[in-house]
């Protein structure tokens, strides 16, 4: 077997509407119109996507707490972290620079599904 590429990752949410209002407003990614048959909306990021899909609950996970990197999370690439830490910061979202030192944060979206961006 020989992977070539990653196509998308799925995220749970409860709440479409503060989902979408996050990743579509804040994160800046552009929805994929999509005639779904369940709740849910698709993001386009390069050759990537991203899917929310609704749930009744959404597990609430974390094994630790003080290094968001640490638990399950989906990693993006920006062009300038400051800039991703002034957007998040501006809307109210909390973040958590990396521990390594490395040119990265973390922040969690309305679920609290963990978000890490690195500057590449």
């Amino acid at each position: 077997m020989q992977i070539t590429q990653c196509l998308h990752a799925t995220i749970l949410v409860s709440n479409l509407e503060k989902a979408e209002h996050f990743y579509g407003n804040i994160m800046g990614l552009p929805k994929v119109e999509r005639n779904l048959k369940f709740p849910g909306a698709w993001y386009q990021i390069g050759d990537f996507q991203l899917h929310l899909i609704v749930a009744e609950s959404v597990p609430f996970d974390q094994v630790n707490t003080e290094k968001l990197g640490r638990n399950r999370h989906i990693a993006f690439a920006v062009k300038n972290l400051d800039e991703a830490k002034e957007q998040l910061l501006s809307n109210g979202c909390t973040i958590q620079m990396s521990a390594s030192g490395r040119s990265a944060l973390f922040t969690q979206d309305p679920d609290g599904n963990i978000i890490e961006m690195t500057e590449l």
